[in-house]
This record gives structure tokens, sequence and C-alpha cells, in this order.
């Protein structure tokens, strides 16, 4: 919830705001439940469900997430009135993915995880951006116990089998906003994926020229286009 303040609290004026943090991230316990798309959306939905929360939804996916809110939308299509994508994972991407680059990656963060266990990561950049001091010091805690912990770590491992599972159904079939960041820091054919992705469903794109978490560096024209479309696109109008 600390890494998307910059961008929710430009919006939590005019929309009721929820962030969900999964096994793993923020506040949430270190839980090595199953990494199964499927079963990932029944644990968001089930929290939704017991905070209170009901559909329709609009989500709003960062990377490897937009798997999530595409398979969201295949499943249970009344929950998910929009999508917003902030430089969103499709599945083009990791289905392009080679088992080795997996298995790469996997390890670089089990590099990370071990240097973190050692106390060696205080170098490790953090965003403090809309954050006051108390929050700058739980965010550094939180990063103390979760980054790269076993959750993130087979999430990874899931990532292609998901990727999979989500493209051979069909394609989201509802209003869709995606933002798209330069690609430096993901991978190869980042845009192009994102710009054939868009083309399929009818997603209406934005281009940025900054790095993959695009809400610290775009804030302000982000939540000013997330309202001209949630308005152009009546999606709640009846609620």
């Amino acid at each position: 919830m600390y890494d998307f303040k910059i961008l929710y609290e430009k919006l939590i004026g005019d929309f009721r705001i929820i962030v969900i943090e999964k096994f793993g991230y923020g506040y949430s316990d270190l839980y090595e439940g199953s990494c199964k798309i499927d079963d990932v959306i029944a644990y968001q939905r089930k929290a939704l469900e017991s905070a209170g929360e009901k559909p329709p939804y609009v989500l709003l996916p960062h990377s490897m997430s937009g798997l999530e809110a595409i398979r969201w939308k295949q499943l249970y299509p009344e929950d998910v009135a929009a999508i917003i994508g902030l430089d969103m994972a499709t599945p083009i991407t990791y289905m392009e993915w080679s088992d080795s680059e997996i298995e790469k990656r996997i390890g670089l963060m089990k590099k990370f995880q071990k240097l973190n266990r050692l106390g060696l990561l205080f170098w490790y950049p953090l965003s403090r951006r809309g954050l006051d001091k108390n929050e700058c010091r739980e965010l550094k805690l939180l990063k103390k116990r979760n980054l790269m912990n076993d959750c993130y770590i087979n999430e990874a491992r899931a990532v292609q089998a998901n990727a999979k599972v989500t493209a051979s159904s069909e394609m989201p079939r509802c209003p869709m906003l995606m933002f798209v960041s330069d690609g430096k820091q993901v991978s190869a054919n980042w845009r192009e994926n994102q710009r054939k992705y868009a083309a399929g469903v009818g997603a209406e794109t934005v281009f940025l020229d900054c790095g993959h978490y695009i809400h610290y560096f775009e804030s302000e024209r982000i939540s000013t286009k997330i309202r001209e479309f949630i308005s152009k696109k009546e999606l709640f109008k009846d609620t």
C-alpha cells in the first residue's frame, strides 16, 4: 500500500480505493500457498468479500498481476467492470521466456534473498514518494522482512504455467486502458507485446517514457487519464 500511495492518493477523493497485498507482500503473511492463478484469484475474492467489498471492480494490475486481472475477467466476468494496466504483463511476454531464463531470474532472486537475510541489502533502493516519516520507517522494516521471500520465488516459478492458462482462454472483453513503460527495466519485446495484446482486446494505450514503476514517475498524468477513462466509459453510472 506504500508502494502505490503516490498514485492512489490522487484518486482517493473520487473513488473507493482498495489495495490488495498478496501473500509475501506488504503486511500480509509469508504464507507459501498455491500460486496457481485460479487459486490466487480465489484468495483475493475471499479477502474482498471478508472486508465487505462488493463487485464490480476496476482492476489496476501492475507487472505480473496483469495475468491475474485478465484471468479474473475470464473466470468471473461480472466482477470486473474494466482493467487499467500499470505496465501490466501479458501472457505473450511470459510465453516467450525459456526455462533457462526463468531459472536465471529465480537464481538472482535467491542471491538477493540471501544478502537480505545477512543484512547486506541496506543499499537496496526504496521509493519514498508521497510517504511521511513514519511510513518510510515502516517501508524499510517491510523491505527487510519481505525482499525476495519464498512467496516471490514460488510466484516466479508458476508464471509460465499461469500465462499458458490465461492465454488458452478467451481474451477479456471489457473496457481496457494500458499504460506502458519504456520497457528497459523488464524484458525484450515488452512494448511490442503490450501493443499486440492491446490490439487484440481493443485496449486504449498510453506509452510513457519512464521505468517499469510508472506510478513513481507519472502519477499525475496517470491519475488524470484514469479519471477521464472511467468518466468516459460511465463505469459506475448505476452504482
